[in-house]
């Protein structure tokens, strides 16, 4: 992707980016009680304007049809009331999860009367840059108060009424506890969502959710470190030894479920030796559910397929496509998982455990599964409460990032006047003992 000079922040942004790393100060120190109080309180604003904010949607959603946009991104829009009273529920769920902050990590005596401790710490101000998905303002604020955080959204302008009404109803939630309302800001335009990206002194971290190209886009646009994943091209493998019947069921939900998601798969993989039954009994219930197949020229010997072309292997659909790929073995399996997969989630369905610890333990993805559907990859399933977003890479934190995720560790060293010129001159000694908490 072609480079461009990003915009300076003007001072407006500046300000407002200055106003939430202020409010990180009261944030970061206030207690493990004020935190949760906080998070219920947000909530229960939530559920207070929760009409307003479904109207606010429904506005959003007849624009954005309007305007032509996408299915899947439509779909990402679209907030029904059960699931806000879904992300309501999340964020008291995150209030339930142990205090990430203050985590005992190292304690280490390193000398007499010389103690080392390794404690985990906020990481900071977050910046969120997002398309659609209203509820991840809800996730991530959730997210971001419990650990500690502050956290800077900027959402497509898709759901700019959404994402305002949401905004406004947590702020009225965290002005009734201690936490500074400034610990959460909204931003609106699209200039300060590409502004923000050289805010590298008051942002700590950006987390991007959203397409393959805003991802990439931010990954080359900042110095600011960033988390997240470009594709979610998963894939689930059909062994030669399954139970056919729950094959069938579990690649369903995994296409059909919400094909949409990140995590939904994007091919499907058959042995050679089950993929005449298998599709046999698969096809009519994925032309059921209006899934267009696109297979290589062994699958279309099995049914209505349209022909699979190269770039179909490495195409995250997010939408009702599948491709399909018949393979002689397990290793082949791997292997095309191995050339195409963005290593978010990839399944396989086997009776055989050998073959099942085989693929998992081969498979370098950040989440692999065994006879179930990818679908699962989520950080609310998981009961990590939310996520702030998915991560593929191979450093963590990994997968869906949930509280772990939005932590960082300090050291503290607590000494009695010591001196390095003492331990180099043999005067003292190192002990570096292990000190039970």
């Amino acid at each position: 992707m072609d480079k461009f000079e990003i915009p300076l922040p003007d001072d407006a942004l500046r300000f407002k980016a200055q106003q939430v790393r202020k409010a990180f100060l009261n944030t970061s120190q206030a207690s493990n009680k004020e935190r949760v109080k906080a998070l219920n309180l947000m909530a229960d604003s939530l559920l207070l304007n929760c009409e307003k904010i479904l109207e606010a949607n429904r506005l959003d959603y007849q624009l954005a049809q309007n305007k032509g946009i996408s299915n899947a991104l439509l779909s990402r829009l679209k907030l029904s009331k059960d699931k806000l009273l879904q992300g309501i529920e999340g964020i008291r769920e995150v209030g339930k999860l142990n205090d990430p902050i203050g985590q005992l990590q190292i304690k280490k005596e390193l000398a007499d009367d010389l103690l080392l401790e390794r404690r985990t710490v906020p990481i900071g101000v977050i910046g969120v840059i997002f398309e659609s998905r209203p509820d991840a303002v809800m996730q991530i604020s959730a997210l971001a108060i419990r650990s500690g955080n502050c956290v800077i959204l900027k959402g497509g302008s898709e759901a700019n009424l959404t994402n305002e009404q949401i905004c406004k109803a947590l702020i009225e939630g965290l002005n009734l506890s201690v936490i500074d309302q400034n610990s959460i800001c909204l931003l609106t335009s699209r200039k300060d969502s590409m502004a923000m990206l050289n805010l590298d002194k008051e942002i700590n971290l950006i987390i991007p959710r959203g397409s393959n190209h805003l991802v990439k886009f931010i990954q080359e646009n900042t110095k600011i470190p960033v988390l997240g994943h470009a594709d979610g091209i998963c894939h689930l493998y059909i062994d030669s030894e399954i139970d056919i019947e729950m094959g069938i069921q579990v690649a369903l939900d995994s296409k059909i479920q919400y094909p949409a998601a990140c995590n939904a798969i994007e091919t499907l993989l058959i042995h050679k030796d089950v993929a005449s039954e298998f599709l046999t009994k698969a096809l009519p219930l994925f032309e059921e559910n209006n899934v267009e197949l696109r297979g290589d020229e062994e699958a279309q010997s099995f049914g209505k397929m349209l022909p699979a072309t190269s770039e179909d292997w490495e195409t995250e659909y997010l939408d009702l496509i599948l491709s399909v790929r018949i393979v002689d073995d397990i290793d082949e399996a791997i292997g095309h998982i191995q050339d195409f997969s963005s290593r978010h989630t990839d399944g396989i369905i086997s009776n055989n455990m050998n073959n099942a610890a085989k693929f998992m333990n081969s498979v370098d993805s950040a989440g692999v599964f065994h006879n179930c559907s990818t679908r699962f990859a989520d950080g609310f399933r998981y009961g990590f409460g939310a996520e702030v977003g998915i991560s593929t890479q191979a450093m963590p934190p990994r997968g869906p990032v949930g509280l772990e995720g939005l932590v960082t560790y300090k050291y503290f060293l607590k000494g009695h006047g010591q001196i390095v010129k003492e331990f180099a001159s043999g005067e003292k000694v190192f002990k570096h003992i292990d000190v039970e908490n």
